[in-house]
């Protein structure tokens, strides 16, 4: 407890200047990650038909990544808090970066899928306790804001960007160059990161060190994921789909319970104790399912209905990219400062489901100025959403358990985004085949498909606005050190 309360000292005693070096770090790695996500999309004809991929087989390129990300954050995040999180931080990079040029040296499936795979367990290592770091140095409650915006940014940014990278990388060299970016990135974030991150000795394994905890929140996070991304394949109600989710949430009520009767819990349930805090994860889970799935589907709309190619559709994605990015930098800390970050979240709420709205009404044949442009600003509404979602999810964290909270916030981001994707996609498409049996032409079908999967996305806005509205407060004045919230979030605590 001492050291974690020294390191939380320093860092909010250090300069501003070098906290934002650190931030600067911080965001760079996880640009990195998000990109990584998104950037292989575009190649995967490419890989198909240079390694000889079978079409089951293809879809563990990106499964063996997102499998282990979205598995062991949570797990991730606790041994931040028991081991440092500079050092969880600096091991997580080393192994993203490693695996990316064995990715990128890959001549065989196999040896690309167990890249990926490594991939997936040094990105979860390293982002789980970004947020936590970040908590722990912006203690003041504007350069705190600041600081998630810029953060907010870097996941909207990278989401964006990764589509065009890929398509660029991909023409003008090949996909190998997809992976191999990631040397010279992850190098430089490990260079800088040793100097600019607070050093800290953490709590020690014994604090926190629940195998049995471990093993259940691990296996059943990783089985769950596992379940949802093949759906598009076994589809929803298949014996298959329901015997493994059912034992993935058999296991993780069992970890629930093990946390609340375990001397040294891996995820202390004081943590969800707050109001703001449980319904900030309920908000960002319905949230992300709505966001993340527009991007996938947006992008199949306009490559299979417009006919643009992948570099024409990343491009065409970059207004939105923009706008968040203006609104997370330059509009959004300044909002919350002045009328608070619930506030600011309901805006941005409305925002993102007038967007999707919008897009329930796009045409077969769509011109982008007209049918596009306008949901792709109103999409801005994302950089009035995360940053605030983000200091809700992260207010309820002690300086001990910043890094759990951390994992916690991103694990339930990875389960959105997933579920999101494979719920809405899935819908799309059997509304599609149904339309198609019926004798519509492919457009058509294709583009009805596509109306459902924004209408329900619209739906999933509505329901979070809703839970935002009962559920979410705001917190009353206290002077300063006196937490607003009865979990003494860590600038509370310092």
């Amino acid at each position: 407890m001492s050291s974690i309360r020294e390191m939380t000292m320093s860092s909010a005693t250090s300069p501003l200047r070098s906290r934002w070096a650190a931030l600067i770090v911080l965001s760079t790695a996880m640009l990195m990650t998000i990109l990584d996500g998104s950037i292989v999309t575009v190649a995967m004809p490419s890989i198909q038909s240079d390694l000889g991929f079978s079409p089951a087989g293809l879809s563990w390129v990106v499964n063996a990544y997102l499998i282990p990300l979205g598995g062991l954050l949570l797990l991730a995040g606790r041994l931040g808090d028991l081991v440092g999180r500079k050092s969880l931080f600096l091991a997580g990079n080393i192994v993203f970066t490693a695996a990316s040029v064995l990715a990128g040296a890959a001549t065989t499936p196999g040896l690309l899928i167990a890249a990926r795979l490594l991939q997936g367990v040094g990105s979860a290592l390293s982002s789980a306790v970004v947020l936590g770091i970040i908590v722990t140095l912006f203690t003041d409650p504007r350069e705190r804001t600041r600081a998630l915006g810029v953060f907010a940014f870097t996941g909207a940014a990278g989401a964006s960007l990764g589509q065009v990278l890929g398509g660029v990388l991909t023409d003008a060299l090949n996909w190998h160059w997809i992976f191999l970016i990631n040397l010279p990135i992850g190098a430089a974030v490990i260079a800088f990161a040793l100097p600019a991150l607070p050093r800290e000795r953490g709590l020690g394994l014994r604090s926190g060190a629940d195998l049995v905890g471990t093993l259940l929140v691990t296996s059943g996070l990783m089985l769950g994921i596992y379940a949802i991304v093949k759906v598009e394949r076994y589809g929803w109600l298949s014996g298959r789909t329901l015997t493994l989710g059912a034992v993935s949430l058999v296991l993780l009520a069992g970890f629930v319970v093990r946390q609340a009767t375990a001397r040294n819990p891996l995820m202390p349930l004081r943590i969800l104790r707050s109001r703001n805090v449980a319904g900030a994860y309920l908000v960002q889970l319905l949230t992300l399912s709505a966001m993340f799935s527009f991007q996938v589907i947006v992008a199949l709309y306009m490559q299979r209905v417009l006919g643009y190619n992948a570099l024409e559709t990343g491009l065409a994605m970059l207004p939105a990219a923009a706008a968040i990015g203006a609104v997370s930098l330059l509009v959004s800390a300044r909002l919350s400062q002045r009328f608070g970050e619930r506030a600011v979240l309901l805006a941005g709420l409305v925002l993102l489901a007038a967007g999707m709205a919008w897009l329930t009404r796009v045409p077969v044949d769509a011109g982008y100025v007209t049918d596009l442009l306008p949901a792709m600003i109103l999409v801005a509404g994302t950089g009035l959403v995360l940053p605030p979602l983000t200091g809700l999810g992260m207010s309820g964290a002690r300086p001990e358990d910043a890094g759990v909270a951390s994992g916690l916030f991103n694990t339930v981001q990875q389960v959105g985004m997933a579920l999101g994707v494979a719920v809405l996609t899935t819908l799309a498409a059997a509304r599609t085949d149904d339309l198609r049996g019926s004798g519509r032409g492919e457009a058509e079908a294709l583009t009805s498909g596509y109306h459902l999967a924004f209408a329900i996305s619209t739906g999933l806005l509505a329901a979070a606005l809703v839970v935002a509205l009962l559920v979410l407060r705001r917190p009353a004045p206290a002077p300063d050190g006196v937490a607003q919230d009865s979990d003494a979030p860590v600038h509370a605590t310092v």
